[in-house]
């Protein structure tokens, strides 16, 4: 990341990053987006809207029934659940086309560190405003993006 730029080898795209900027110092809630190098892991999708979604990434189809948990409290803060739960978390099916194409980051998933941030995202965006700690790019370069990476390709945001 170079000035609100995302940068995937000769690929250099506009970006909307967190509300609070980037930091190693980040927590739940902080609206920071970590800085490092973050593998891409897998992309969930809208398949009602989005059709022919090419990319080398596992992908999952969004259900409504979809979260992801951001509470520290639960066994499963930081990863995918069913929802309706008794814990916090982020809806993945919204009515808002942001989440319509998301892609896990490698983000304090391996291990999971309680309270050390969640649902940091590479996902949708038409406005470029901050976000929660997220990146956030349009669907034309999310799609040129997906048909560029594989399984072992990473971000690094500085």
């Amino acid at each position: 990341m170079i000035n609100k730029k995302l940068i995937f080898e000769k690929y250099k795209v506009k970006c909307a990053l967190g509300k609070r900027g980037i930091s190693e110092k980040e927590k739940e809630g902080d609206e920071i987006t970590p800085r490092g190098k973050f593998q891409l892991l897998k992309v969930f999708y809208r398949k009602d809207r989005i059709h022919l979604l090419k990319t080398a990434l596992k992908k999952i189809p969004i259900k409504k029934n979809m979260g992801w948990c951001d509470d520290p409290r639960s066994k499963y803060y930081n990863k995918l659940i069913k929802i309706p739960s008794i814990y916090k978390h982020e809806k993945l099916y919204l009515k808002k086309n942001i989440y319509d194409i998301i892609i896990v980051l490698d983000y304090n998933l391996r291990p999971v560190r309680k309270n050390k941030g969640s649902a940091i995202f590479l996902h949708l965006t038409k406005d470029y405003k901050s976000t929660k700690g997220c990146i956030a790019i349009s669907a034309i370069n999310m799609k040129a993006l997906l048909n560029l990476v594989n399984k072992k390709s990473y971000i690094e945001v500085f």
